[in-house]
């Protein structure tokens, strides 16, 4: 046990001079991402049409609403067949509307994730180029669990913000 330990102790101080001349530095790129000008317009895209959707959306939920409180004043009035038909009519109408909120949420999630896919790739572009420019023989993503700790000194993010956006025009 007592040679194991020596052993490591010597490996050691055979790799501190190496790892003296390591530049490390890391970066957040969920902060990248929410800061960049084309995260920005990404998300203020995606927010139209959001609003866009819940307009629509709206819009179909009053049109179920009508249908429902015509459904029940006429109840009286319509023979059974024509009441059970206006019913299927109208659950018809409410699984339609369900659908539709199903459709435009994986629909909204998609745009997200080809958005964030597309500026990652473009940054990832950008931050290799900081790396090699800046001399790092490791850069480090803050967000994974890689970083526990790391002074503020060695963070690119904001370098990485201002070279991305510099591409982007």
């Amino acid at each position: 046990m007592n040679k194991v330990i020596a052993v490591l102790i010597a490996l050691l101080l055979l790799a501190a001079p190496v790892l003296a001349d390591t530049k490390i530095a890391y970066v957040d790129l969920q902060k990248a991402l929410n800061l960049s000008q084309a995260g920005i317009k990404a998300k203020n895209e995606i927010a139209s049409q959001v609003k866009k959707y819940e307009a629509e959306f709206k819009t179909k939920q009053e049109n179920l609403k009508k249908m429902k409180a015509e459904l029940q004043k006429q109840a009286v009035l319509l023979s059974d067949s024509a009441k059970a038909q206006k019913e299927r009519d109208f659950q018809q109408n409410v699984k339609e509307l369900q659908r539709f909120q199903k459709d435009v949420k994986e629909d909204l999630q998609q745009k997200d994730a080809d958005h964030t896919k597309q500026i990652l790739n473009q940054m990832f572009a950008v931050l290799q180029k900081l790396g090699k420019d800046g001399g790092y023989q490791m850069i480090l993503e803050k967000n994974q669990g890689a970083v526990v700790y790391g002074d503020e000194k060695i963070d690119l993010t904001d370098k990485l913000i201002k070279a991305f956006d510099a591409t982007q025009k």
